[in-house]
């Protein structure tokens, strides 16, 4: 009888791991907290995917997290930067750190500059697009674990790789021509700052100065807190009802100058405010820009 206990208890936890770690996945927001964050280290479905610089994270990380620098994930490619790497490569660099398209994946980087944020974004739009289902990134990245005094590790993981298998989502990523197309029916959405968006600046690969035709400005800069924690969902919203209006099922299209820092809104859009057609312009104003048939205004 004392054995038989024993076993319906263990079954009874078993159980409840089991539908803890379920639930951990379905219920996986676009960005998390460290409090959540610590309380999920031990979570066999999580990998958080660290991806600053090899030598930041050997002087300290998160518990177990697996280190894949940024550069692996957004690569030079045609004279264009932050491109997508070829698809094969794409899924050996998943398949590296031990995620299956069911892993809830946890991308963590550094927020010592503005730029620096948007390597989680766009980390987190290309999971995506490789199909897998759950990934979220550490509100505040590193930086605000470090501010919550959790707990460092400067212990290198190793995962045991995978082979990785995901369905591409081709929808999250569009093209030139594609966004000629649109052109007039779809929201351009530019999320870079307003001189930028105005004419007033520009980057020194781009071009020229101004936008592309008919889009609206949605800065970055409205998304963050100064910590560069993201705005409640409350303000955010907000944000986005003043400039693209508050019908969801409009097609919208973000871009910035390579495909990078429009990542922010348009995870914002898609997965935290409900946007149900939110794609980004990988090549941006950098791409735009050379073509004189594109048209564009100040």
């Amino acid at each position: 009888m004392k054995g038989l206990k024993t076993i319906k208890y263990a079954f009874v936890l078993g159980i409840i791991f089991v539908l803890s770690s379920v639930s951990a996945v379905m219920c996986a927001e676009p960005v998390v907290s460290t409090d959540w964050l610590e309380k999920n280290l031990t979570n066999p479905n999580v990998v958080i995917v660290d991806v600053r610089k090899v030598e930041e994270y050997k002087a300290g990380n998160i518990p177990g997290s697996v280190n894949i620098f940024y550069g692996s994930w957004a690569i030079t490619k045609g004279g264009m930067r932050n491109e997508l790497p070829a698809t094969d490569d794409l899924f050996d660099i998943i398949g590296s750190a031990g995620i299956t398209p069911d892993t809830h994946v946890i991308v963590v980087g550094k927020v010592d500059t503005p730029p620096d944020k948007f390597d989680m974004t766009r980390v987190v739009w290309t999971l995506k697009y490789a199909g897998v289902k759950n990934v979220s990134m550490l509100d505040g990245g590193y930086n605000k674990w470090v501010a919550d005094k959790k707990t460092i590790s400067t212990e290198t993981a190793k995962p045991k790789a995978k082979s990785y298998k995901g369905e591409i989502n081709k929808n999250l990523f569009v093209d030139k021509n594609y966004v000629m197309s649109k052109l007039g029916s779809a929201i351009l959405v530019d999320v870079r700052e307003p001189d930028f968006f105005q004419g007033k600046k520009k980057l020194d690969f781009v071009a020229k100065a101004g936008r592309i035709k008919g889009a609206v400005n949605l800065p970055n800069s409205l998304a963050f807190n100064k910590d560069s924690t993201f705005k409640s969902r409350d303000e955010l919203e907000k944000a986005a009802a003043q400039i693209i209006g508050t019908d969801k099922s409009k097609e919208i299209i973000t871009y910035c100058d390579t495909g990078k820092t429009c990542t922010a809104w348009a995870i914002i859009l898609a997965d935290m405010l409900g946007y149900k057609d939110v794609k980004i312009y990988d090549g941006s104003t950098e791409e735009w820009t050379k073509d004189p048939d594109a048209p564009f205004e100040q």
